[in-house]
């Protein structure tokens, strides 16, 4: 995605700053950091059933096996990481190069979505200050979300985490063949009952998220079922980081699952075979990261 894109549209869709809660409607996992889960060698038909001209042509792929953290790597996770080096992310340190970057992202800081009024139509928005510690600038904690999934996180700053934790980004074929956990094809992200599955955008974007699956926001890992392979929010609640390379540049990095901000009359990008492009040197409040272990052996 362009910095055009990022000030208007990027991915995703809606939600209100400082939103209302509602309650619940899984209860939440209690994960052990830097857990991780082996998924087994396969075949699969990555971008299967395409919905956007960039997610096919499908193609049959073979994929070893891996080690796959089970969530989505969190707040108190990357916390340690900054206390034991001193690491200071990209939004801290120095605004990212895009062509077209308007003057005021010659400061540090980041993007975050703002839902678009009459007074201010952007739906996204470089705020100076936005970075992990404060995602949407100088108004939002992260205390008390240790178990909330880390954002504004540029691409550089998710590599130099896999490097002090010994992992890596998942390459595209690797995140997809998880995210499927095992299934041959993964229905929409909602039971039986009209609950959903995963942490998305209920409502019609951009006006209102009813926040049907209990949240309009980030919701902590673990907070809604896991996958065929044990694992969590593979699908909605943020994007997330894997190596893959999007165009001839390689300026840009493949980013799959979808968010919370993801609607269905706007994204609709929750499923396995979906992806987006982002730039290697900008995060949002809605992108975040796990890492895959290629190097560790298999259980026995």
């Amino acid at each position: 995605m362009r910095w055009l894109a990022v000030v208007a549209v990027l991915v995703g869709s809606a939600c209100s700053q400082n939103p209302e809660r509602p309650p619940p409607q899984h209860a939440c996992a209690a994960l052990a950091p830097g857990a991780m889960r082996w998924i087994p060698a396969g075949r699969f038909v990555q971008g299967e059933d395409p919905h956007y001209p960039e997610e096919g042509p499908p193609r049959t792929v073979t994929v070893p096996g891996f080690w796959i953290d089970t969530h989505e790597l969190t707040n108190a996770e990357f916390a340690a990481f900054v206390k034991a080096t001193g690491y200071r992310t990209m939004a801290e340190r120095k605004p990212p190069v895009l062509p077209g970057a308007p003057p005021e992202m010659r400061v540090p800081g980041s993007a975050v979505f703002a839902a678009p009024s009459g007074d201010d139509p952007r739906w996204w928005r470089w705020v100076v200050g936005a970075q992990w510690r404060h995602p949407s600038g100088s108004n939002e904690s992260i205390i008390g979300k240790d178990t909330t999934p880390v954002v504004q996180i540029a691409y550089e700053d998710a590599e130099a985490y896999a490097r002090w934790a010994g992992k890596a980004l998942p390459s595209e074929a690797q995140w997809e063949y998880a995210a499927r956990g095992g299934q041959p094809a993964l229905p929409e992200p909602i039971d039986a009952h009209g609950t959903p599955t995963a942490n998305y955008y209920q409502g019609v974007f951009p006006a209102r998220d009813l926040g049907i699956d209990g949240y309009r926001g980030r919701a902590p890992v673990g907070c809604f079922p896991a996958n065929g392979y044990g694992l969590y929010d593979m699908i909605g609640n943020v994007w997330e980081w894997t190596s893959g390379v999007a165009g001839s540049a390689g300026d840009r990095r493949v980013i799959k699952g979808g968010s919370y901000l993801c609607a269905a009359n706007y994204c609709a990008r929750y499923r396995p075979a979906a992806r987006q492009f982002q730039e290697l040197g900008l995060g949002t409040d809605h992108i975040g990261v796990r890492l895959v272990d290629n190097r560790r052996a298999p259980p026995h």
